[in-house]
């Protein structure tokens, strides 16, 4: 009787099975495999073409428990109690040293103020004093960072990205989203709800917007979109930077804002501070303008079941924190060849599908 297909297992090739076709030694084979030592070329083309017949794939997790090597990894994040969008990839990447730790991963974590770039320069000297294995970090001074990119690559650190995208700076992967079909996104989400023509504002609520390359080509792609329609109703597409200064009324700039531009139809705020509009909203009791942020911070739930917030994006910044480290021990403990990229998914959220996305895990 034949077998079924699914009943069939993959044989496991090992050094021993290897070395017996060969003709040679566990030992030679071994010096192949991790190209050390002298080994006669043509033994070497030998065992190479029989690794590739039998489709020999090394048990790097085996390995690395045998050798009890420690894999020290640094992260440089900003402080969450400063700002909370921070903490949930800050619970994402100790969620992934947990499970990584029977393997030698261990974490030390490089907290800096995500306001002050100073505070930024600072940590990210003490990393490379330290001299880590790897690297995870939210590049968010993105002038600050350029030469400690530059440093590390030198240094033979390699180093993962998250939650901002830069290119040419030789990082070993990006996690987070596409900042560009993210803008793009926001803004099809409020063309469909915007019946009449008039102004649309891009607002970056506290961020310095020409150190931030994320939320430039996130407002990159709300404005193509716009643009690539040229359909009925028209719209004004404007953008400010947005900061409140300590000991004045929170209101202020928004009342500026409506003064300058009274036919206001929708507000897309680029960060995870979407409630601080909604907050107006609610003060001055204003229910036709529409708002879209990001991120399922708890200020922005409050105003999203309340619908003052009609849209999320959510950036899923615990996965980034928890794939930005798993990516890196792919790389270093277990030899996994690692995409430059990982696009996260883009998650529309609203009050009806919320609760799917408030996993207390």
């Amino acid at each position: 009787m034949s077998q079924n297909k699914f009943e069939v297992k993959k044989k496991i090739v090992r050094i021993k099975d290897i070395a017996e076709k060969a003709q040679t030694s566990k030992g030679t084979v071994d010096r192949v495999l991790h190209n050390r030592g002298r080994v006669a070329d043509d033994v070497r083309e030998r065992i190479l073409g029989i690794i590739k017949e039998l489709n020999y794939e090394p048990n790097f997790i085996a390995q690395s428990l045998k050798s009890q090597r420690t894999f020290n990894l640094a992260v440089l994040i900003p402080d969450p109690s400063l700002d909370a969008y921070w903490e949930a990839p800050k619970t994402g990447l100790e969620k992934a040293e947990k499970e990584l730790r029977q393997y030698g991963v261990y974490i030390t974590q490089f907290i800096f103020n995500s306001h002050d770039d100073e505070s930024f320069i600072a940590k990210a000297r003490e990393v490379t004093l330290e001299h880590p294995d790897g690297l995870l970090i939210a590049p968010i001074f993105y002038k600050e960072a350029l030469p400690f990119f530059k440093e590390w690559t030198d240094l033979g650190i390699p180093f993962v990205l998250f939650n901002t995208q830069i290119e040419h700076v030789n990082p070993l992967c990006y996690i987070g989203q596409d900042s560009y079909r993210s803008g793009s996104l926001a803004a099809k989400i409020l063309s469909f709800g915007l019946q009449s023509a008039g102004s649309i504002l891009v607002a970056h609520i506290n961020e310095d917007i020409s150190n931030s390359a994320h939320l430039i080509t996130k407002e990159e792609g709300f404005r193509d979109y716009f643009h690539s329609k040229q359909t009925e109703p028209s719209f004004n597409i404007i953008s400010q930077e947005i900061d409140f200064p300590e000991n004045e009324s929170h209101d202020k700039p928004w009342d500026d804002i409506l003064a300058q531009y009274p036919d206001l139809r929708a507000v897309y705020v680029t960060n995870s501070k979407a409630f601080e509009f909604a907050a107006y909203l609610e003060r001055k009791q204003i229910t036709d303008i529409k708002l879209v942020g990001y991120d399922l911070v708890e200020p922005n739930l409050k105003y999203l079941n309340k619908e003052i917030i009609n849209f999320l994006i959510n950036q899923n910044p615990l996965g980034q924190g928890y794939w930005g480290i798993h990516q890196l021990a792919n790389h270093l403990v277990f030899k996994k060849e690692i995409q430059p990229i990982k696009f996260l998914p883009l998650d529309i959220i609203t009050r009806e599908n919320l609760d799917y996305y408030l996993d207390p895990q």
